[in-house]
């Protein structure tokens, strides 16, 4: 069946399949109007040495060198940015931080990019927290943020690291102010209207076959049966 014959067969049975389309409509706005709000809170921290540089001398007495950190990258540092995001993707961080896993807050942590090839891309570290309210989103990214310099610190003192050489975790972008994101309920609202359409379309076309099938069955009853030509009984003789 082609799509003309679908949209005749939709016009024809009008009755059936106008009703069915508006039911579907309805269905997708009460899905929409009933879908649970999304706030997202973002913050982006970045890796920075400190002044004194990387090493540490082995004179107490002379004066390190001073360097400008925001002049001061290297790959170390986004090698300790992968380090830290690893860490703060771990499943017991998150429980540690309240997170349940089909709670109804969350967070992402990553580097900026969702291409997974390109995991050390630099010294970032990108927060984002989901909530269904406002003040859930905003202290996810708050406990993260935290968890995410307490994390760095001690990972350096695993390593016995001096600490005049310690990397530290400075906000670029504060945590933003929670905004609703509607993708999911738009989402689940087209499903919801796509499914009622294909159950009006297969409402019209069931009403169709079984009204086709009544006209055959009536057609099949009104028409005359063709009568055979009559017998003589014989007659009883004696």
């Amino acid at each position: 069946m082609d799509i003309w014959q679908t949209i005749l067969v939709v016009l024809r049975r009008w009755y059936v399949s106008l009703p069915a389309f508006a039911l579907s409509i309805l269905l997708a706005l009460a899905v929409w109007a009933t879908a649970p709000k999304v706030y997202q809170s973002t913050t982006v921290l970045v890796l920075m040495l400190p002044p004194s540089g990387a090493s540490q001398s082995a004179d107490p007495d002379r004066t390190p060198d001073q360097t400008n950190p925001l002049l001061n990258f290297d790959r170390g540092l986004s090698i300790s940015a992968t380090i830290l995001i690893e860490a703060l993707r771990d499943p017991g961080i998150a429980a540690q931080l309240g997170v349940a896993p089909s709670g109804k807050t969350w967070y992402e942590v990553t580097n900026g990019s969702t291409n997974p090839e390109l995991l050390i891309t630099g010294p970032f570290v990108f927060v984002q927290g989901s909530s269904d309210t406002p003040e859930g989103a905003r202290e996810i990214v708050a406990k993260v943020t935290e968890r995410a310099k307490v994390e760095l610190g001690s990972r350096q003192r695993q390593v016995n690291a001096p600490s005049s050489t310690f990397i530290s975790a400075i906000e670029v972008v504060p945590p933003t102010t929670p905004a609703a994101h509607g993708g999911s309920r738009i989402r689940a609202a087209a499903a919801a209207g796509v499914l009622g359409v294909l159950a009006a379309l297969v409402a019209t076309f069931g009403f169709e076959s079984a009204m086709s099938a009544r006209t055959r069955r009536r057609a099949g009853a009104a028409r005359p049966t063709r009568s055979g030509s009559p017998t003589l009984e014989p007659s009883a003789s004696g």
